[in-house]
């Protein structure tokens, strides 16, 4: 669930300055090592950054002329994408990455109050409004600023976005088949996240808006998080 446009395009632009901060703290020997993302470096990372503005500029563009233009070409082409990109050097995934960002902004920018409303399709293959794209665009800037590992963690994030951030996972975890039913409690605010129709017996955790983000998006064990009965928070399965 997608926050409003203009809530989303704040959460882009502040994500990007966010993910710009946690890049230029990075030296190239960190963005060798590998992240806590299965198989990835720090490079296979920025290079899916960079490639997801190309993609998502792909349903601006999809958008604005009303011609279908998916994210990716085939199912694989994001991995492949990916792949390559890993193996470019590191100054030149740096601009690759600042020019798509630019350039996916400049073609939100353009679009016009109509073409925002146009349908597009996700790379999941959700077809969603073009305005659900600066959201999808501000969940991987803010996301993957944490997953550089440059010292920027959930906690940095604003507020708002995380807020945000939980109502749209928490939707898509209770629409998957066979999602384990859970209530997750902000600790110290009024926050309450249902997730797959929780009933009385349901487990439930409790913890700073941080950690949970954390824990729901699937940075986290969920180890730093109370449960009501004591026992370890449960083991849940991906997001995306």
């Amino acid at each position: 669930m997608a926050p409003s446009l203009d809530r989303s395009r704040i959460w882009m632009e502040e994500g990007t300055v966010i993910f710009d901060a946690a890049l230029a703290a990075a030296d190239d020997e960190l963005l060798n090592d590998a992240t806590e993302l299965d198989g990835w470096t720090g490079r296979h990372l920025l290079a899916h950054v960079a490639a997801n503005a190309d993609a998502l500029r792909n349903l601006a563009t999809w958008a604005r002329t009303g011609t279908e233009t998916p994210m990716y070409a085939s199912p694989g082409q994001r991995d492949r994408d990916i792949e390559a990109g890993s193996t470019r050097p590191v100054g030149d995934l740096r601009d690759w990455y600042a020019a798509s960002a630019a350039a996916l902004r400049a073609d939100l920018d353009a679009l016009s109050p109509e073409q925002w409303s146009h349908p597009v399709r996700t790379a999941q293959g959700r077809t969603v409004a073009a305005t659900e794209v600066p959201w999808l665009r501000a969940r991987e800037v803010m996301v993957h600023a944490v997953d550089l590992g440059s010292g920027t963690t959930f906690a940095d994030l604003p507020e708002g976005f995380l807020r945000d951030l939980l109502d749209d996972i928490t939707v898509k975890r209770s629409g998957t088949a066979d999602h384990p039913p859970l209530m997750v409690r902000e600790a110290d605010g009024p926050g309450t996240w249902p997730v797959a129709q929780p009933g009385p017996d349901a487990p439930q955790v409790s913890g700073a808006l941080a950690q949970l983000a954390a824990y729901l998006a699937g940075r986290s064990d969920g180890s730093a998080l109370a449960t009501a009965d004591g026992a370890p928070s449960p083991t849940l399965p991906r997001w995306l």
